[in-house]
């Protein structure tokens, strides 16, 4: 393999592309909002430069951070609200959060509490098992009128696990308080859903397109929601939710307080931010580092003769808007792109042999959207400037480890955010780990997903494409449709027939790998300066180092 200098490959990568680690060198601003916009063009602010994360000025991680991990570094709004404890709770909650073995507060419950009492809008940097849950419940839980028999908190979450997780964490905490949580979720029948909202429900926790149909049916009313919680923000965009979120976000009132939580903070989840929230602080606490419109690098380790069919499912989990795909070979090109056709993708290839105007097509297509996933060789890659993508795949490991700068570089363009992933065989792991320390990428090794992981996603993903076709059909089209419900409910009994329905819904299916919906905005947002506010200026967040703390139960 070739290689350089480390001083050449520092410079290359600076001159490349300056935003593709997890550090402090670029921060991502949204365009100028109007009037009483969210201002997140800088939600995770900061008037001083950070300390690194575990990688140094030069954009190289030291040896200790490397096989240590950096420390905590907290960031938190400008102006910050001080941390609570358990025994700053109401007598009654604290006694339920002891009940069930809440001894102390996590950190995340601790420093999000009082944004939620003083009705600030946030976003929260969490990750499942940080104890997010329980950093919104109670404080809305101490904040919510039993008397009042109506849905006064909103939690959106992308699937029916999720959703009856948080039911299940409000019931316990609510107690014997007189408040009432239910779950609303795709997939299952109605009527159950229906008798809980009929009771009275003070919190409703559901995913977006299940709660849609209740509100469409009349069955739940928005109007006196006075918190809503946005759950796993970045999943809900890949689950393909954005459409019924704009929907949902036309029956809320304008008087509410609004909270994010999200593992990342790419482009397209701070534009949902814009959407939702008004003036918001960030708050993380992130052993990582915070991922606020920057690239993120991701490897799985990979049997050499299952690429392909991990690739695939690396797909389906991740529905990337627009991605390339890069291999070393023109014969390696040629075969995945044959995959992803046949497997129903909008995919082309790319490689020197095209002719400049072969070129300059499929790239206008990719450009314009036409095209999702592009194949390339490193070489016809070179020089691919399309803002829009959010996914690099490396399908094999470079040769020349310069060329996983380049490659990184077609992503998190324009100030905007990305991954990067790499299918890592066990022959080409050494070479990819030396890439790794040559530049002080911070890669994460992810577990393989399973072929069951996939479809528990895919299903709930499918559910809620189909019930939002159903909704959006006029009552002439649905007395047409009724005609084949005894067929269909034939063909559902009929063993022999189940293949006739599994492939009319893959058939669907492979029509909507063509249609990613995301929050509008075109290409990411160019970075910029904070604009500056008429009045109080937005919460703005500042960073500094904690010392690490017992985390306590995974609450």
């Amino acid at each position: 393999m070739k290689r350089k200098s480390d001083e050449d490959s520092r410079q290359d990568m600076n001159s490349e592309n300056t935003n593709l680690f997890q550090g402090d060198k670029q921060e991502a601003a949204l365009p100028g909002q109007q009037s009483g916009e969210v201002e997140v063009g800088r939600p995770h602010l900061s008037t001083q430069k950070p300390e690194s994360h575990g990688v140094n000025a030069e954009g190289t991680a030291s040896e200790e951070d490397l096989n240590a991990g950096a420390p905590d570094e907290l960031v938190e709004p400008e102006q910050p609200l001080p941390r609570v404890s358990l025994a700053d709770l109401p007598d009654w909650l604290r006694a339920r959060a002891q009940e069930i073995g809440w001894n102390e507060l996590r950190d995340v419950q601790a420093m999000t509490i009082p944004y939620v009492r003083a009705r600030r809008d946030l976003m929260v940097q969490a990750k499942t098992g940080s104890g997010k849950t329980g950093a919104y419940l109670l404080p809305i839980l101490e904040a919510l009128d039993p008397a009042l028999a109506a849905c006064q908190a909103l939690v959106l979450v992308p699937t029916r696990e999720l959703a009856l997780q948080v039911h299940t964490e409000a019931t316990r905490l609510a107690g014997g308080a007189g408040i009432r949580a239910v779950a609303v979720y795709g997939g299952v029948g109605y009527g159950a859903q229906l008798d809980a909202l009929r009771r009275g429900a003070h919190i409703v926790v559901g995913t977006p397109g299940r709660l849609l149909d209740h509100l469409k049916r009349g069955s739940l009313q928005l109007d006196d929601v006075r918190y809503l919680i946005l759950d796993e923000a970045d999943r809900m965009l890949s689950m393909g939710f954005y459409p019924d979120m704009r929907e949902l976000r036309k029956s809320l009132p304008s008087e509410r307080a609004s909270y994010m939580f999200s593992a990342t903070f790419p482009a397209n989840v701070l534009r949902l931010a814009r959407e939702f929230l008004r003036d918001p602080g960030f708050l993380s606490l992130s052993r990582d580092a915070v991922y606020v419109a920057s690239t993120e690098h991701v490897y799985y380790e990979v049997p050499a003769l299952d690429k392909d069919r991990i690739l695939i499912r690396l797909i389906e989990i991740e529905n990337p808007s627009a991605a390339i795909i890069f291999c070393n070979t023109k014969q390696r090109v040629n075969y995945v792109a044959t995959v992803l056709q046949r497997f129903g993708y909008d995919a082309d290839q790319l490689t020197a042999d095209l002719s400049q105007s072969e070129r300059e097509g499929v790239l206008r297509r990719l450009r314009e959207g036409r095209l999702r996933f592009l194949v390339a060789t490193d070489l016809a890659g070179r020089g691919i400037d399309i803002s829009h993508l959010s996914h690099v795949f490396q399908y094999e490991v470079p040769e020349d480890p310069e060329a996983y700068i380049h490659r990184a570089g077609r992503t998190g363009r324009s100030g905007g955010a990305g991954t990067v992933i790499s299918l890592v065989s066990y022959a080409e792991l050494a070479d990819f780990n030396r890439i790794m320390r040559q530049y002080g990428i911070p890669a994460e090794k992810r577990p393989l997903p399973s072929e069951e992981d996939v479809m528990a996603i895919v299903e709930q993903r499918v559910t809620a494409l189909l019930e939002a076709k159903l909704r959006d059909r006029d009552p002439l089209q649905l007395e047409r449709m009724r005609r084949f419900v005894g067929l269909a409910r034939r063909l559902a009994e009929a063993e022999e027939e189940l293949d006739v329905i599994a492939m009319l819904i893959d058939d669907y299916y492979q029509e909507t790998l063509h249609k990613v919906p995301v929050p509008e905005g075109g290409a990411a947002p160019k970075a910029s300066a904070p604009r500056q506010k008429q009045g109080p200026s937005a919460p703005k967040s500042v960073r500094r180092r904690r010392r690490s703390r017992g985390e306590g139960r995974s609450h």
